[in-house]
């Protein structure tokens, strides 16, 4: 049976997935335009640096810091970040794009993650003109429309001034 072009991009992103190198979660991104995919990106640590799996350790882990926080912390860039960075590397327009981002997770406890990217990856898709991320970890589907982020921007924004 021929899968949807939605089911054919997110297996790419899962594909691009296994080349991750977190010790927790492998994340992979693709970026589509026009029914192109102009962009890849997985999980990994900047280049040129130790990668988790050369170093057998995830400092994040390591120090009880649950999932979602901390990642300041975390030697990796994010799937979605090496994706709009490779992109801008090589010089390819991802605006009006729509972004992939497919989950394995290695440790067993990411049903209890929401699929939506971190908020750092929130910000940078936003920036970037890419109108909407779809999200997969083979059970769960998730769409996000990158209007809605820029509506929860503002109300964080709002908050934080006593508005």
């Amino acid at each position: 049976m021929r899968p949807t072009k939605e089911q054919y991009y997110l297996n790419i992103a899962r594909e691009v997935a296994t080349r991750a190198t977190c010790l927790r979660r492998k994340f992979g991104a693709i970026i589509v335009k026009n029914d192109t995919i102009l962009s890849t990106g997985y999980t990994g640590a900047p280049r040129k640096t130790a990668n988790c799996i050369d170093l057998g350790v995830c400092p994040r882990q390591k120090a009880g810091i649950p999932p979602g926080q901390r990642y300041e912390l975390c030697r990796s860039v994010h799937a979605e970040m090496n994706a709009i960075i490779n992109a801008a590397r090589s010089g390819v327009s991802i605006l009006g794009g729509t972004m992939y981002v497919y989950m394995i997770d290695l440790v067993g406890d990411a049903k209890n993650i929401e699929l939506r990217p971190c908020k750092l990856c929130r910000r940078m898709i936003i920036n970037t003109g890419i109108n909407e991320v779809i999200m997969s970890d083979g059970e769960r589907l998730a769409r996000h429309k990158v209007e809605d982020w820029i509506k929860e921007e503002d109300k964080i924004d709002l908050k934080s001034k006593g508005y």
